[in-house]
């Protein structure tokens, strides 16, 4: 048997095969698309920003970004559309974080090597405390 679900924007009951969402659902979600996409393929509107957009085609933010990061529109060709970074929520145009949520997540991996180096630095100075015989030659060195 296949996959019986509800669908997550409606909640009406639904055979899940390719798609996450009901056909009604899906048919909405294309003609948002389709909307936007037809918007900002006019010359006067591909330097729009996203609230343009917004205005524009009175399709929601949340859309349009989700169109973004299914890679339907893309960015090089639409300049001035961002998106917000999925951790701290600041426009970009490209990636999933901005640079300084990178930067930061980048530095925080940093100081946990240098910890972790720290750590078994200490770790092996113990080890070589804990000698029970030192020869003549080794007090030498």
């Amino acid at each position: 048997m296949q996959n019986l679900e509800n669908c997550p924007r409606c909640g009406t009951l639904f055979v899940k095969s390719l798609r996450p969402v009901c056909n009604d659902c899906h048919r909405a979600i294309e003609e948002k698309f389709q909307t936007v996409y037809t918007f900002i393929r006019k010359r006067e509107n591909r330097s729009a920003t996203m609230m343009e957009v917004v205005k524009g085609t009175r399709v929601e933010r949340e859309d349009i970004t989700r169109f973004i990061k299914e890679g339907r529109l893309h960015l090089n060709q639409f300049p001035n559309l961002e998106y917000p970074c999925e951790s701290c929520g600041k426009d970009i145009s490209e990636g999933r974080i901005c640079k300084s949520c990178k930067g930061s997540i980048e530095s925080g991996i940093q100081a946990e090597k240098r910890e972790k180096e720290r750590e078994e630095r200490v770790k092996e100075e113990e080890r070589s405390r804990y000698t029970a015989y030192h020869s003549l030659n080794d007090r030498l060195k």
